[in-house]
Order: C-alpha cells, then sequence, then structure tokens
C-alpha cells in the first residue's frame, strides 16, 4: 500500500467521472478514461477543456498538457497498470456489482479500487471481489474537480491498508478526505444535504415561503458561514466566551423544540410540479450550463480565497509573534511600553 501512484484509471465518464478526470490530470497524474458511451471519449475531452483555465486558476496545470489522458472503453483493458481505480458507474448496485469484479480480478490486490457512490454501502459493493479488503467508498462531493471533500469508507469489510492508502493519496493530490468510522446509506455530506431538503420541502408544502426565499435563506444566511465552517463550530461561536457548552444550554431548549416541529412531507405529483416550478422561477431563464457556470465561477473565488488565507495563516504561524517582535525591536529597558489589546467580546449570533 505504500507504492507511489502515478497512475489512475476513472472507470466511469458521467458528469462525475470526467469531472475526476479532469482534477487527476491536473494533479500531474497519468489517467486513462473509460466509459462504453459511444461518445464519452468526446464528452470527456469537452469537459476537461472547459474546466482546465479554473484549475489553472487554482494552481494545477502547470506545464500539463490537458490532451495527455488516454481513453479505453473496456474498463479491464482501462486499470492495465494502474496504481489507484476510481470508479464512477452508475449508482444502482447491480451495475457496480458486474463491474467490479472483473476489475478486481485483474489488479495487484494492493491496488485500491474506489468508488464514487453517493450512498450504497462498500460491504455491498465488494461482493463477488476476490479482494473485497481493497474496494473503499472514495465519495467526492460535486464537481469534484472543485469541491474539496472526499468521504472515505472502509466498512466491515476493507483493510485498515487499503483506508490509509486512500486517504493519504486523497491527501496527497490535494483533497480534504474525512473518514467514516462506519458504513452508513448516504454517508455523511448527502444524509445532511438530505435533513435540509426534507425541511425545505416541508417549508414549501406548508406555504411557508416560496422556493426562492427558502432557498435565499440558505445562500444568504447559514450557507455563507458554512463556506468556512460546520455547524458544530459555529455554533461554538454562537456560544460566545463560553462557547458550545454555553449554546447548548443556553439555546439547546428552543433548538429542541424546533426539531420537534421539523416535518416529513409526502413528496406526491402535486408538490414535485410545485418544487419544480418554484425552481424554474427561481432561475429567471437561465439555463442549467449558465447556473453551473454562475456556481463554478463563484466557486473557484471561494475556493482562491480560502487558500491565500490558509497560506497567510502559515506564513503568520511560521514567524515570529507581533508582541515578541516589538519586544525584540524595543527592550524592556527603553522607555517605550506595549499593551495588548484585550479580545474583543464574541457578539457572534448564535443560531
Amino acid at each position: 500500500m505504500t507504492t507511489p501512484i502515478s497512475r489512475v484509471a476513472v472507470i466511469g465518464a458521467g458528469t462525475i467521472g470526467a469531472s475526476w478526470a479532469a482534477y487527476f490530470l491536473a494533479r500531474g497524474l497519468e489517467v486513462t478514461v473509460s466509459d462504453p458511451a459511444p461518445d464519452a471519449k468526446a464528452a470527456t475531452g469537452r469537459f476537461i477543456a472547459a474546466a482546465w483555465p479554473t484549475l489553472q486558476a487554482l494552481g494545477g496545470g502547470a506545464g500539463i498538457d490537458p490532451q495527455s489522458w488516454r481513453f479505453e472503453a473496456d474498463p479491464v483493458k482501462a486499470v492495465e497498470g494502474a496504481d489507484f481505480v476510481q470508479e464512477n458507474a452508475p449508482e444502482r448496485y447491480e451495475v457496480k456489482n458486474a463491474l467490479l469484479p472483473k476489475i478486481d480480478a485483474v489488479l495487484p490486490p494492493e491496488v485500491v479500487i474506489a468508488s464514487s457512490t453517493s450512498g450504497l454501502l462498500v460491504s455491498r459493493l465488494s461482493e463477488g471481489c476476490r479482494h473485497p479488503e481493497r474496494v473503499v467508498i472514495g465519495h467526492p462531493f460535486n464537481p469534484p474537480h472543485l469541491i474539496p471533500l472526499v468521504e472515505v469508507v472502509g466498512g466491515p469489510t476493507a483493510s485498515p491498508e487499503a483506508v490509509d492508502a486512500a486517504m493519504a493519496f486523497y491527501k496527497a493530490i490535494g483533497k480534504h478526505p474525512i473518514l467514516l468510522n462506519k458504513e452508513v446509506p448516504g454517508h455523511v455530506a448527502n444524509r445532511l444535504q438530505a435533513a435540509l431538503w426534507r425541511e425545505a420541502i416541508h417549508l414549501v408544502d406548508q406555504g411557508v415561503a416560496s422556493v426562492a426565499d427558502i432557498d435565499a435563506a440558505v445562500s444568504q444566511g447559514p450557507g455563507l458561514r458554512w463556506a468556512l465552517m460546520g455547524q458544530h463550530m459555529i455554533f461554538h461561536l454562537g456560544g460566545g466566551q463560553g462557547g458550545l457548552a454555553h449554546f447548548m444550554h443556553h439555546l439547546l431548549p428552543a433548538v429542541e423544540t424546533w426539531w420537534d416541529d421539523l416535518g416529513t412531507p409526502k413528496v406526491d405529483e402535486a408538490l414535485q410540479r410545485k418544487l419544480v416550478e418554484g425552481v424554474i422561477a427561481e432561475a429567471d431563464g437561465r439555463s442549467i450550463a449558465d447556473l453551473a457556470a454562475e456556481r463554478d465561477a463563484l466557486l473557484r473565488e471561494i475556493l482562491a480565497l480560502r487558500a491565500r488565507h490558509a497560506d497567510a495563516a502559515a506564513q503568520a504561524a511560521a514567524g515570529p509573534r507581533l508582541d515578541e517582535a516589538l519586544e525584540e525591536t524595543f527592550p524592556a529597558s527603553d522607555p517605550v511600553s506595549v499593551t495588548r489589546a484585550k479580545p474583543t467580546e464574541d457578539i457572534t449570533g448564535a443560531a
């Protein structure tokens, strides 16, 4: 499991697979793409070409030819010589259970096979494989070439070595992998999304607000904070100097009453139509391509800002503290006093 990874096979070149291929290529890896669709090669090429300027703007792709990837329609041939396999077949057990044993049969046992599945269980995906211990979940968040998150799940079947290898690989190429200690349908991020969406649908169904205004309640409010911190840390700040402990003492009873009032909508045809009509009105004439381009442009700026902030924080941590530098310049014997400001009281909104 310690073999350096330089060659990656991307099996399945839909939206997720093509995005993975673009990202792997921009990180300097040799990439082979496989997909049975007649236009898969051309579609993947178009996706990589469209994503390449963004990947370069984020620091990838330097000196790399965006056409230097290989296509092989046969997945068994595509994985030959691969050091890592990222599988992105359709989200159905019967499809993946037919594909994974074929790949598994021709790969050395130390090569990890990671599935991009959004919510299937790894213990079921690895059924029929000679080496189920090397099959893990490597679930990205869409679009993989931009969003850092990757959820890694080994479940009861994958070996610790395979899980560690997947975590190390994703970290090495600039991703932010998280490790799930147990398998659960939908993993973590999609379960969180599903919980929020269920209540958003309930609010539409109850006529509390329009689809557009409910979306705005997310994007113009907590969504901005979620781009910076997770919910636990946000509420830790919301507790002021007492942190999360004070937040729970002060506001948990109120939050529990909200939990008790959350809905479980029945999404029948009428409600589906209401949701679709609402989101079309919110799009206001913008096509799916327009919306995706807008999303990706804003994501690029957010990621660039976060990267600059992380670099500045790292430089600050490596350099001398300001008060130490001042004391070096103006020793205590000099008639100069340095007063340290008291921390500003935290007035962050609680919820």
